[in-house]
C-alpha cells in the first residue's frame, strides 16, 4: 500500500519502540501475536520505502534486527506464521521446475509505430471504432525488460507466470516473491476486487546492472548481455538467491483480469479509467511509473511527450525503448477490441536505437596483470551517441562463437546502456564470403608464447607463465596506482617506458631505481627524475593494505586487503597461513582464500617479499585504536571540487578516523561532503531525505570533536 504521512510517523515511532525492545521475547503466543503483527507492519512498510518510494528511513541493522527477530517469533509460533509475513520472500528451497499456467486474459503483443503518421493512423483507427471525436489517451514507458503476470486473491499475492507464448507461462511465483517490489499483500478488496491479474515488466536498474558486469568480469565469469535478457534469464532459474543478486524490480503497468466475491468483472465499472488504475496500485505499494506517466487530450500531446522522453532516455534510471500508447476509457477500449496478435486499443512508438554499422577490421589480444586474455575488436571508427567508437571489447570466445563473428563482417554496434559499445549482431546479409575469415582464438599467450588454458568453470583464457611480460607490465602499473602504493611521480606511461626500457622488470625492481640511469633520457628533467625517485622512497613507508593490494592477487581489491590486515601484526604471518586461516576473515570466501592462499605459497612471491623487506619496505600493519574512532562507524561521500583537502586527503581522514567511504548515494549514506559546484549527487541525497549534507569545515570539526 502506499502510506500517508500519518501513518507513516505512526510506523515510523512503531519501529523505533520495536529496536529500542529487541531484546525482550513475549511469554505466550497471545503475547507474540501482537509483537508478530506489528513487526509484519513496520517491515512491509520499510520494504516499500526502500523498493518502491526509495526514501528509506531505517538503518540496515535495525532492519535486519528486527527482521530475524520476527524469524524466531515465527519459528517459536509456528501458529502465527503467515503467508504474507516478509520472512516468506526467502526461499528455503530450490524451485525443481517451472509448470506452465493458463493466463487469466492473453498476453498480447502490441502493434509499433515509428513516426507520427503511424500514431494519426492509429488514432483516427480508434476514433472511427469508438465512434468518438475525441479520445483521452495514456502514455507510458515502454520498459525494456521481462513481461510478467501475477495474481492476487483475497488480497494475496498467489500466483506469478513468465509471458510464455501469451496463453500460457511458466509459473515462477517462488522467484517473484523474492522482488521486494512486488508486495505479498495488497488490500485489493478495499476496492470489491476479489480477483485480479496484473501485468508487469520485471527490469534491473541502469547502474546495478554495470556493477554486476564489472564484479562478473573481474570473477573471470561471462558478462551479461543485457537487462533484459539478464532479468528474463533470472525468472527462471532454479535458485531464487539470483532474483536478489540481480537486483530485480517490476514495475506494473496494467489491469488485465478483475472480479469481485460474485465473480462479476469490475474493469469498466469500478475500475473505469487506465490512468486512475494504475494510480490505485501505486496507492497499495506497487511500483508503477511517476512523471514518466501521462494523460493526454489530443495525439499531438501524445508525440510531444514522447519526444520530450526519447530526448531525455539517457537520464531515466531503466532501459526503455520507446512509449506505449493507451486509449484511457476502459469501456472505450472494450469497443476497440483486438486482433489474434494486438489490442486495437493500445499501440508501442519504438524510439531510434542506438547502433551503427561497421566493419570489424582485426582483432587484438590483450593480456592482463592475472593473465586473462581479452579479444579486443578494432573496427572502422564510427560515431555512436556522442562518442567516437574503434575498439570494442569481445570480452572471451564463447561470445564471439555465440555471435558468429568474422574478420571483415558488417557488424551493429551498440552502447550497452548509452555507456559500454558492444557487438550486438553481424549483418549476415552483407557478409561477403570471399572477404570474411574466422576467427581463431590464440592457443599461446599473444605476449610471451607460453600455452593458455582455460580453468574449469570460467569463461576467460589465462597465460600461467608467472614470467610473462605483459603481466609483469600490467603488474607493476597496478603496484604504483593511486589505489596500491600512489608513488607520486609514477604512472602507467612512466612504467611502459621503464620497462620498455629494460629497467624496471618486476616490482623489487623499482626499489634499486637510481637518478642516474634515468639522466639524459628525452623528456626528462631532473625535477621529473627526482620526483620519480623520491616518490618510490616514500612509498616504502606506506600502509600496509596498500601493499597487499599492490601485489594485484586475483580477487583481492582494496577492501579486502584493508579486511585482511586488521589482524595481522607483519605481513610475513600470511606465509604459514592455510585455507581455512584464511576464510576465518570476515568477507573472505573460498574463492577468494584458494588465491590468496596459492599467491603466499609460491615460491617466487615468497622471495619477493623477503626482498623487499630487506629494501627497506614496511611489512607492519601500524594498528590503530580500537573502537568506533571519531566516526563511529559512520559512512562518507564527497561530491564537488574540494578546497580543504584532496578527494585521497579525504579518504585517508575517514578511514583513519574510524568512518567508511562508500561511492554513491544510498539508503546506507550517512553524510555527503558537499564541495563548491557539488551536482546530481548532492541532488539525490536532497530527494532521498536521510543523508546528512554537511560541507568541508563541519567535516573538518567532527574530526576536532
Amino acid at each position: 500500500m502506499k502510506y500517508e504521512q500519518d501513518e507513516q510517523h505512526r510506523l515510523i515511532a512503531l519501529t523505533e519502540q520495536l529496536v529500542k525492545t529487541l531484546a525482550d521475547m513475549p511469554a505466550h503466543q497471545d503475547a507474540a501475536r501482537d509483537v508478530v503483527d506489528d513487526l509484519k507492519q513496520v517491515l512491509h512498510f520499510h520494504d516499500w520505502k526502500y523498493y518502491v518510494d526509495a526514501k528509506p528511513v531505517i538503518r540496515d541493522i535495525d532492519y535486519d534486527l528486527l527482521f530475524k527477530k520476527l524469524q524466531l517469533l515465527e519459528k517459536t509460533y509456528p501458529a502465527l506464521l503467515t503467508e504474507d509475513s516478509p520472512t516468506q520472500r526467502v526461499a528455503r528451497t530450490l524451485s525443481e521446475e517451472f509448470p506452465t499456467v493458463s493466463h487469466s486474459v492473453p498476453m498480447l503483443s502490441l502493434e509499433n509505430s515509428y513516426d507520427e503518421n503511424d500514431l494519426q493512423t492509429f488514432d483516427k483507427r480508434v476514433r472511427e471504432l469508438t465512434q468518438t471525436p475525441a479520445i483521452e489517451y495514456c502514455v507510458e514507458p515502454k520498459f525494456d525488460g521481462s513481461s510478467i503476470a501475477v495474481i492476487y486473491e483475497n488480497d494475496l499475492l498467489v500466483r506469478a507466470a513468465t509471458r510464455g507464448d501469451g496463453t500460457q507461462g511458466d509459473e515462477i511465483t517462488i522467484n517473484a516473491k523474492r522482488m521486494r517490489s512486488l508486495p505479498l499483500k495488497a488490500a485489493f478488496s478495499k476496492y470489491g476486487i476479489h480477483r485480479v491479474e496484473l501485468r508487469g515488466e520485471v527490469v534491473i536498474n541502469k547502474e546495478t546492472f554495470a556493477k554486476i558486469n564489472e564484479k562478473r568480469e573481474a570473477e573471470g565469469l561471462q558478462i551479461l548481455q543485457n537487462p533484459r535478457n539478464s532479468a528474463a534469464g533470472a525468472l527462471r532459474v532454479k535458485d531464487s538467491d539470483e532474483v536478489v543478486k540481480r537486483g530485480l524490480e517490476a514495475f506494473m503497468y496494467h489491469i488485465a483480469y478483475a472480479v469481485d466475491s460474485d465473480g462479476r468483472d469490475v474493469l469498466g465499472t469500478v475500475l473505469e479509467k487506465h490512468y486512475n488504475n494504475i494510480e490505485m496500485l501505486g496507492k497499495l505499494g506497487f511500483k508503477i511509473p511517476g512523471a514518466e506517466k501521462k494523460k493526454c487530450d489530443t495525439i499531438a500531446e501524445v508525440h510531444s511527450f514522447i519526444q520530450q522522453w526519447e530526448e531525455a532516455r539517457d537520464q531515466y534510471t531503466y532501459e526503455i525503448d520507446g512509449m506505449v500508447i493507451k486509449v484511457n476509457d476502459i469501456a472505450q477500449q472494450r469497443l476497440c477490441g483486438a486482433t489474434s496478435h494486438h489490442p486495437r486499443w493500445a499501440i508501442a512508438f519504438k524510439f531510434k536505437a542506438r547502433e551503427q554499422e561497421t566493419e570489424l577490421l582485426e582483432v587484438d589480444y590483450q593480456v592482463g596483470r592475472t593473465g586473462a586474455i581479452t579479444p579486443v575488436a578494432k573496427v572502422r571508427t564510427v560515431y555512436i551517441g556522442g562518442v567516437n567508437v574503434s575498439s570494442i571489447s569481445l570480452h572471451n570466445e564463447d561470445i564471439i562463437n555465440e555471435k558468429d563473428i568474422h574478420l571483415h563482417d558488417i557488424v551493429v554496434v551498440q552502447r550497452a546502456g548509452d555507456v559500454i559499445p558492444y557487438i550486438d549482431r553481424v549483418v549476415l546479409s552483407k557478409r561477403d564470403q570471399n572477404k570474411v575469415r574466422k576467427i581463431h582464438f590464440p592457443k599461446t599467450c599473444p605476449s610471451c608464447n607460453a600455452p593458455i588454458t582455460k580453468p574449469e568453470g570460467e569463461a576467460v583464457y589465462r597465460c600461467n607463465n608467472p614470467d610473462c611480460p605483459a603481466q609483469a607490465e600490467e603488474r607493476l602499473i597496478h603496484f604504483v596506482s593511486k589505489d596500491a602504493m600512489d608513488i607520486d611521480g609514477c604512472g602507467r606511461e612512466t612504467i611502459i617506458e621503464l620497462y620498455a626500457n629494460g629497467i624496471v622488470h618486476n616490482i623489487p625492481e623499482l626499489y634499486t631505481l637510481h637518478a642516474e640511469q634515468l639522466a639524459g633520457w628525452e623528456g626528462w628533467k631532473d625535477k621529473s627524475i627526482n620526483k620519480l625517485v623520491d616518490g618510490i622512497a616514500a612509498s616504502k613507508q606506506q600502509p600496509l593494505w596498500r601493499l597487499l593490494n599492490g601485489f594485484g592477487i586475483r580477487h583481492v581489491g582494496t577492501q579486502t586487503a584493508k579486511d585482511l590486515v586488521r589482524s595481522l601484526n607483519n605481513l610475513k604471518e600470511l606465509l604459514d597461513w592455510d585455507m581455512d586461516h584464511f576464510q576465518s576473515v570476515e568477507g573472505i570466501g573460498p574463492k577468494v582464500a584458494e588465491s590468496l592462499y596459492q599467491f603466499f605459497q609460491n615460491p617466487v612471491n615468497r622471495d619477493m617479499i623477503s626482498t623487499l623487506e630487506g629494501y627497506g619496505l614496511n611489512l607492519k600493519n601500524e594498528k590503530t585504536a580500537s573502537g568506533p574512532g571519531k566516526l563511529g562507524n559512520k559512512t562518507f561521500l564527497f561530491t564537488g571540487s574540494l578546497t580543504r583537502f584532496t578527494r585521497d586527503e579525504a579518504k585517508e581522514l575517514v578511514e583513519n578516523n574510524g568512518g567508511k567511504l562508500i561511492s554513491s548515494v544510498s539508503k546506507n549514506l550517512n553524510f555527503l561532503v558537499a564541495g563548491e559546484a557539488a551536482g546530481s549527487k548532492l541532488d539525490k541525497a536532497k530527494a532521498l531525505g536521510t543523508v546528512e549534507i554537511i560541507d568541508e569545515d563541519t567535516f573538518l570539526k567532527m574530526l576536532e570533536d
